[in-house]
């Protein structure tokens, strides 16, 4: 009796996955609950167990393919000596190697589509222009987007099963300047042609495509910048009340709590006090509407080796600086184990980014769409500076506060951020809730 392999529910609005790796190639013997095959999303990587013990049989789809949820996948036959049932397809190029960690935050939290896989594959099954008969209607979400930017539905290639719009589709097709009531489809604009490499040059070039992850990075980066009218403003702030509370306290609240005691738990608490009183700050919009979040999720950017996640400190609000740190260890360590669950990617209502870990000393942070906010921390550096009249060094570290100027008005951003810094120049703020 044969067992099939079928892609596993993902999470909320993921419809398909990228295979990235086979741990076992057809003909091979196979455990209960034994790893068989890497899974990319656009959000998480995901490992698919074996259901049952047995011969793996078959492959599907090979390393590099695009694949839906509950598609096939391979096959498991049962008894230690089965045969293969079919070849393992040809694999795709070698993965890519590994890219440098990103130290600026925005990472998606809806999902994303390899929009040039699927139109690879339509040229392939002889799919030509807009789809005339589409086995499928749109997307909830994409219809309602569809209305509300007067456009229509065969205006736009989809990239779901069976060539389902799907949001993502509809917020390119925007982004691209999607023309509202055509009289006549235009002819897509050609692509410009990459600058052609001398010979010497183009023996030594490389051409590696990119990761689902990767192609998310870049268009939810450029999502952000074309839907929100983004704005930042900076301030700094004086490290040395919490540093010196650091250095008195990490080894006792160490041994205590079971984790050091870094920056971040500060961090984290001095921002959710702020936005209990700028809540725009902790807001979206959502069409003509907007949604104010009477809860604090904080997405705290983790650079991989795969690029850029930005794993969600659930009710950051309600806990304390030592939930907070034990919680901020715990989804650290499963991103750069690649182990991170879809639940732990989701639901983020405002980001923070530490680019001062790699050595940044300012920048503007872009916005983790649809949040309105986003605070970049920087390194802290000894800087002369003038108290009570007097030059002295402090441990300074600049603040960068980017947001949605559409519904946050400077004088909030500019409170909001000075609300920060007044919480970490005297962290006693935080423990007595001032």
């Amino acid at each position: 009796m044969a067992t099939e392999i079928r892609v596993p529910t993902l999470g909320e609005s993921v419809t398909e996955a990228t295979i990235g790796k086979w741990f076992k190639k057809v003909g091979d013997a196979i455990a209960t609950d034994e790893p068989l095959v890497e899974l990319e999303t656009d959000k998480v990587t995901v490992e698919v167990p074996a259901a049952a013990a047995g011969t793996l049989s078959e492959i599907a789809a090979g390393e590099g393919e695009t694949v839906g949820v509950g598609a096939l996948l391979g096959m498991i036959s049962a008894g230690d000596g089965a045969k293969a049932a079919a070849p393992e397809p040809a694999k795709a190029p070698p993965s890519e190697p590994r890219q440098d960690a990103v130290s600026q935050a925005s990472a998606p939290t809806a999902a994303s589509t390899v929009r040039q896989a699927a139109a690879e594959t339509a040229k392939i099954a002889g799919d030509a222009g807009p789809i005339e008969a589409r086995a499928m209607p749109p997307a909830p979400a994409a219809a309602k987007l569809l209305a509300e930017s007067n456009l229509a539905v065969d205006q736009i290639s989809g990239s779901g099963k069976r060539g389902q719009v799907l949001k993502g589709d509809v917020l390119d097709a925007i982004a691209r300047g999607a023309p509202s009531q055509p009289a006549e489809t235009p002819k897509a604009a050609p692509v410009a042609a990459r600058a052609p490499s001398s010979a010497d040059d183009a023996s030594r070039e490389e051409r590696v495509r990119m990761t689902k992850l990767r192609q998310t990075i870049a268009r939810r980066l450029k999502e952000a910048q074309s839907t929100a009218a983004m704005l930042t403003t900076f301030n700094e702030v004086d490290m040395s009340a919490v540093m010196a509370l650091r250095t008195k306290y990490k080894d006792v609240f160490e041994k205590k709590h079971g984790v050091k005691l870094g920056f971040m738990g500060f961090f984290t608490k001095a921002v959710t006090h702020a936005l209990k009183e700028i809540p725009s700050v902790n807001a979206e919009i959502d069409g003509t509407d907007i949604i104010f979040k009477n809860y604090a999720h904080i997405g705290v950017a983790v650079g991989t080796e795969k690029g850029l996640v930005v794993p969600v400190v659930r009710d950051a609000d309600q806990m304390s600086i030592a939930e907070i740190e034990k919680d901020i260890g715990r989804l650290g360590l499963a991103a750069r184990d690649g182990k991170l669950s879809v639940a732990d990617m989701q639901g983020g209502t405002f980001t923070i980014s530490n680019g001062g870990v790699y050595g940044s000393l300012m920048s503007t942070p872009i916005l983790n769409a649809p949040q309105s906010g986003i605070l970049g921390m920087h390194k802290i550096q000894e800087r002369p500076v003038v108290v009570g009249g007097q030059i002295v060094i402090r441990p300074m570290m600049y603040l960068a506060l980017s947001y949605d100027h559409r519904i946050v008005d400077g004088k909030e951003a500019v409170t909001f951020l000075v609300r920060v810094k007044e919480s970490l120049e005297d962290p006693e703020r935080l423990v007595l809730d001032l």
